[in-house]
């Protein structure tokens, strides 16, 4: 299947000891990777051409048929990565899924700007075209929150993710699996929130953003042309900086008791409202 593969069993080997580390924001960003777990996950990385620098399987842990996996362990190793077999236990210990797939890998980390969206939007992508849509969010707290929404906005066609004052890590391994690979093809820039808004003033984006606490509705308000769909916290929403500084706030209609819904799903709910409008124009 694979040439040159390493066969690990003990618990205590050097590499396993490292892969458990590595659930830790800590020990990723002092060795500048993380762990990319998953056939799905896997496979769209390959796709969009990260560097897998190593990959860890299990035939063991393998769902379906094993039809799938073979061909992607002699893409992943063809494109550079090194792969290494470990024993049923030894997989479990450094998978962070409940029921594991048998597949992890480890990746480099990546950095982008402002100046990187920049060039985005200078005509390397489809930020080119003259009504970029983009999804900028403040402070979002849990991983599972942040790959949803990742999710939600490559579903969405949205150019650009921009995380502004970020709480929780972009690699942390549950938004890597909770955004199912598409944070290898969704263009994710880090910003602190002054930075980012006057970004869009110098770009003519109109920031639009959300609160319970606005008059108006999100259906009731153009989504169309330059945007910037902006979603706060969980547990505090947007902060006053934002909803002072945005061009427009809107709210979504809440006809029961609560008074707001979860941000990934109010974040679905607005960014596809928008896409009816610009679908629509």
């Amino acid at each position: 299947m694979v040439n040159a593969v390493e066969h690990i069993t003990s618990l205590q080997n050097p590499r396993v000891k490292q892969l458990v580390k590595l659930r830790d924001r800590r020990p990723r960003d002092e060795a500048g990777v993380f762990l990319v777990e998953g056939y799905r996950q896997i496979r769209r990385a390959l796709e969009k051409s990260v560097v897998l620098t190593e990959l860890y399987i299990c035939p063991e842990w393998y769902l379906g048929d094993q039809g799938n996996e073979p061909a992607l362990i002699v893409e992943a190793q063809a494109a550079g990565a090194k792969v290494f077999q470990l024993n049923r236990d030894a997989f479990a210990k450094v998978a962070y899924r409940e029921r594991p797939d048998g597949l992890l890998a480890v990746a480099p980390q990546w950095r982008r700007t402002l100046a990187d969206l920049d060039v985005l939007l200078a005509g390397e992508s489809n930020l080119s075209r003259p009504t970029p849509f983009l999804l900028v969010v403040e402070a979002i707290e849990k991983p599972g929150n942040l790959g949803t929404i990742l999710r939600s906005a490559d579903a969405a066609g949205v150019d650009a993710l921009v995380v502004c004052d970020p709480v929780t890590d972009l690699f942390n391994p549950n938004v890597v699996r909770a955004s199912t690979g598409v944070l290898f093809s969704v263009p994710v820039i880090v910003a602190d929130s002054a930075e980012v808004r006057e970004w869009l003033r110098m770009h003519g984006i109109r920031a639009v953003a959300t609160t319970p606490a606005a008059t108006e509705l999100h259906t009731d308000t153009d989504l169309r042309g330059p945007l910037a769909i902006v979603m706060g916290s969980e547990q505090y929403g947007l902060s006053d900086f934002w909803l002072r500084e945005a061009d427009a706030r809107v709210r979504i209609p809440m006809a029961g008791q609560a008074d707001s819904l979860n941000v990934a799903m109010a974040t679905i709910i607005t960014l596809f409202e928008a896409v009816r409008q610009r679908s629509a124009a």
